[in-house]
């Protein structure tokens, strides 16, 4: 019989749980995606005038970048007090941040009205959506992945997921909108503040229901656990997080940095360097640059459910093993289908590459939840992922645009995204099968080296 921890809710109590991790994911992703659609279409004017057109876009990029390197320390911050004092409070702390720095993105002079200071105050707040999405995606996919049907925790827990392609999908729609109902003058001018107010909104109606969800079942149980060890005489004070972590679960940490390799650079080579390469190199316009992510990401959002169901029922690593290999393959017929210019060729590409994306971001959260110990969970995952980030996402596009820049073409870009395929085939397949762990019985295992006395442990030996 299930455990208490273990049992999955009621239906609907599970749907309500699923739909506030979505709607604030999408929301933290449609600010974060929003600030890499503009870095890679107006930013450059608007901040860093006088440049080279591909020179502004690297420094554009740059600050985009930046936001990468904030979500380390969102990972390491969030991750502690998500694994002392619950998944909930951390999350709607996330969404604020994120939320309040999209917001004041929109109310900011540029260069034209007080120099230099414009972009130091673009970088501020792009710190600020980094660091809050580093602490964002742990807590989502952990408080579905807890709350969920273990037999179908790949699929629950891929729907947090879903909100990267709803989030780029709401932001690219907002964009392209803009872009075709406004002449260039006037979005420059005052169209592109429009989707960064809009946030303000987006933040109001995902506290709304990410308030109204019900702490991890899971989580409440191993801190209850821990609460009472604590009371035992002679029991030692319970390790940071972190510190756990790297004793216990080092191995998964990196396995969880290699997974992430080829996942984080293909996308951001797919959704936001294609916006400089397709309007650079293969003279496409803006709009329909747009309007091909715009297309593909929805393809994206509706794979992903799929792709975690079917790793309910293979496995995690056979699915995510298929996406790494795939987007590796698919990176030569990416770019020789946008040189042809023509608007169906781009949306397959794109397409394709998100499809084959899908196949390592859906079981990810499921994958990563289930190789770390409830009390040391969010910080594990958060970790891996967003200290991968750094790596992978946050230099893919400005590495790109230098290639592009340095070489005219596209063969070592498609060469550098194959590199990366090949590093998270390696981690990916060195790894454990996670599927059929219960969650409950890895935080009774990582618990019991965390937090137990030393006679109580041989005790139980």
């Amino acid at each position: 019989m299930a455990s208490a921890a273990t049992a999955p809710p009621p239906p609907a109590n599970l749907k309500r749980i699923v739909a506030a991790s979505l709607v604030g994911t999408t929301i933290e992703w449609y600010d974060f995606f929003l600030y890499g659609s503009a870095a890679a279409l107006v930013f450059n004017k608007l901040f860093f005038p006088g440049s080279d057109p591909l020179v502004g876009t690297l420094l554009s990029f740059l600050t985009y970048a930046v936001g990468f390197a904030a979500r380390p320390l969102g990972a390491l911050v969030f991750g502690h007090y998500g694994d002392r004092l619950g998944r909930k409070k951390l999350l709607v702390l996330s969404l604020l941040l994120m939320g309040g720095a999209t917001f004041a993105i929109g109310l900011l002079p540029t260069h034209a009205t007080v120099g230099a200071a414009a972009p130091v105050l673009l970088t501020a707040l792009r710190l600020v959506q980094g660091f809050a999405l580093g602490g964002e995606w742990g807590g989502a996919v952990l408080l579905v992945s807890e709350h969920g049907d273990p037999k179908r925790r790949g699929f629950w827990a891929s729907w947090p997921q879903t909100g990267a392609p709803a989030g780029q999908l709401l932001a690219t729609g907002v964009l392209s909108l803009l872009t075709a109902t406004l002449s260039d003058g006037s979005f420059l001018a005052w169209g592109w503040r429009v989707p960064f107010l809009l946030s303000g909104v987006l933040v109001v109606v995902g506290l709304w229901i990410r308030l109204s969800v019900d702490e991890s079942p899971v989580f409440r149980e191993a801190l209850a656990r821990a609460e009472e060890r604590g009371k035992a005489p002679g029991s030692a004070a319970e390790k940071l997080p972190l510190v756990s972590v790297l004793r216990h679960h080092w191995r998964d940490v990196l396995v969880a940095m290699g997974a992430r390799m080829a996942e984080n650079i293909s996308y951001y080579v797919i959704t936001a360097f294609i916006l400089v390469y397709a309007t650079t190199s293969a003279g496409v316009s803006r709009q329909t640059a747009l309007n091909a992510v715009l297309i593909a990401s929805a393809v994206h959002f509706a794979v992903i459910p799929a792709w975690g169901a079917l790793s309910d029922r293979i496995g995690r690593r056979p699915v995510y093993l298929l996406g790494a290999a795939g987007v590796g393959l698919w990176m030569f017929p990416f770019f020789s289908l946008i040189d042809t210019g023509g608007f169906g060729d781009l949306v397959l590409a794109v397409t394709v590459g998100l499809v084959l994306h899908g196949a390592m971001y859906a079981p990810q959260a499921a994958f990563f939840s289930e190789m770390f110990a409830t009390r040391m969970r969010y910080s594990g995952a958060s970790i891996g992922a967003q200290f991968a980030s750094v790596a992978a996402g946050a230099p893919a596009p400005l590495i790109a645009t230098a290639l592009l820049s340095d070489y005219g073409s596209s063969t070592p870009i498609s060469l550098y995204v194959i590199a990366a395929a090949v590093l998270t085939l390696i981690a990916v397949g060195v790894a454990k099968e996670t599927r059929h762990r219960d969650l409950a019985d890895v935080a009774d295992h990582g618990e019991a080296e965390v937090s137990v006395p030393a006679a109580d442990a041989r005790s139980t030996a």
